[in-house]
């Protein structure tokens, strides 16, 4: 039976001829060659092999994206740079957005005999969740292509406290964390434990039945409630208070 062994020789493979590829760029990367036993041996120049960025880029012989069904596409706003303090931020840093400008809609959905179109329109800024959707380069920006129900709210104002929920969900003012342990102890911020009560601010109109029509969420604006530890969507008012929004039935209870 012939047997094989690996070498550190490394194997040449040219990438000319690629520059118009969008989206790839070339690179050095060293691999082990392989050779056979008793048999020959691979060049050992180095491999340019191609990296493939994040983000979906559009070629740019297309002038437009048209979302189909209940997608949107979301022009992404630009990542803050610097903190409010005025330090320069390293990517690593740098808050992920979730916030972006609706510029296209697609036709909406069916539910049964139901047609329903999208409900935030064209030119509305909106909130999505954290890890929704498709990014995509596209005209010289980043856009999102995501679905109508991992939008979380319309942004009406530049305060996140003003958010308008859409579907079933909810947006709670946190409670504040415990300042001390019961025996008295500061806690710092690393130990404070996450609080999982907050004040409901504004509620969604509800998630759809079967039939399409809209199904009233039990809780409403003002109520304390108590809802799942992990879940939902944090944010940070220019009021330094902690928002969250959540679905509906990550709420687990009301308290009074």
């Amino acid at each position: 039976m012939a047997t094989a062994q690996l070498t550190a020789y490394s194997i040449s493979v040219s990438a000319r001829n690629l520059s118009s590829f969008e989206g790839l760029r070339a690179s050095n990367v060293n691999f082990a060659s392989f050779k056979p036993a008793g048999g020959f041996a691979l060049s050992q120049r180095p491999l340019r092999c191609l990296v493939v960025q994040a983000a979906t880029v559009v070629a740019p012989k297309y002038t437009s994206i048209k979302p189909l069904g209940d997608r949107v596409l979301v022009k992404i706003k630009n990542v803050e740079e610097k903190s409010e303090g005025g330090i320069l931020l390293p990517s690593s840093a740098q808050t992920k957005p979730q916030a972006g400008e609706v510029v296209a809609v697609g036709e909406g959905k069916s539910i049964g005999k139901t047609k329903l179109d999208i409900s935030v329109k064209t030119g509305s800024r909106v909130v999505y969740s954290k890890y929704a959707g498709t990014e995509v380069e596209f005209d010289g920006s980043s856009h999102l292509i995501l679905k109508e129900d991992d939008i979380v709210g319309i942004l009406e104002t530049d305060d996140i406290k003003d958010l308008k929920p859409l579907n079933d969900r909810v947006f709670i003012k946190v409670a504040e964390a415990e300042e001390k342990t019961a025996g008295g102890l500061l806690l710092t911020e690393a130990t404070k434990e996450k609080p999982s009560i907050g004040t409901v601010i504004a509620v969604g109109p509800g998630p759809l039945d079967e039939e399409g029509k809209r199904q009233a969420l039990s809780v409403s604006p003002g109520s304390t409630v108590l809802y799942s530890k992990y879940a939902g969507n944090d944010f940070k008012g220019s009021d330094g208070a902690n928002y969250i929004a959540l679905r509906a039935p990550d709420v687990m209870a009301i308290l009074s």
